[in-house]
């Protein structure tokens, strides 16, 4: 499903180079749900946004569902982004003058699904995310835990092949980060895959496969 081939990720900051990603070679199948740690600046992030096809590699090759993806035109690589990758992340996201459920919807308008075919999957969604009371409500009005669960409801709202998670407990508290991580893991038990960067370890061993990431490279890869 993903395979990553020596990726390299170098930025420049001022007068140096910083290396981001070294050399790192990765292979994720269908239904696997994988943690990535390490300390900050290990290049956890830098990861998942080449993953989540936010970011371009400076070396190396990314291929996702068996298609080379690395050399794409900005325009393809949206699409990409719009057809098969889910995002959470640790501040929501949300558009605050949109309701939950206009903010749950907002992919599907965006790929141009018309209202008919819109409605069944929002309230789908809305009853499979303990939303339905919350439809209405602005972000502002609803707790972080209820933010997150429409930031994961949105994510979903395509049907995508992967949902990548940044932090997605980091601005929770510990009980409602556990409310979370069991809905993230529901996605998981149904059948998706979930790949998710944490700097808390309870959160990371969760994970049926862990990750270590030390100044951009790959250092340990661990299955339960």
């Amino acid at each position: 499903m993903i395979r990553l081939t020596g990726i390299e990720r170098t930025f420049v900051v001022g007068e140096e180079q910083v290396h981001a990603l070294r050399g790192a070679t990765l292979e994720i199948g269908q239904g696997e749900y994988l943690s990535i740690m390490g300390p900050s600046g290990s290049g956890k992030s830098t990861l998942l946004n080449v993953i989540g096809l936010l970011d371009r590699p400076s070396a190396g090759i990314y291929e996702l569902d068996q298609r080379d993806v690395t050399g794409l035109s900005d325009d393809e690589l949206a699409r990409m982004r719009r057809e098969k990758i889910g995002f959470v992340f640790q501040f929501f996201h949300l558009v605050p003058r949109l309701s939950a459920a206009q903010n749950i919807e907002l992919p599907m308008v965006l790929a141009g699904i018309d209202p008919t075919g819109r409605k069944p999957r929002l309230n789908r969604l809305l009853a499979e995310y303990g939303l339905e009371d919350r439809a209405g409500h602005r972000p502002d009005q609803l707790s972080g835990g209820q933010c997150q669960r429409v930031a994961i409801a949105r994510a979903m709202a395509m049907n995508p092949s992967v949902i990548l998670a940044d932090e997605p407990t980091g601005n929770l508290d510990r009980h409602t980060g556990r409310e979370v991580m069991a809905v993230l893991e529901r996605v998981h038990h149904n059948g998706g895959t979930v790949v998710l960067v944490t700097h808390d370890p309870e959160i990371g061993s969760r994970a049926h496969r862990r990750l270590r990431m030390i100044d951009g490279a790959v250092v340990s890869d661990e299955k339960s």
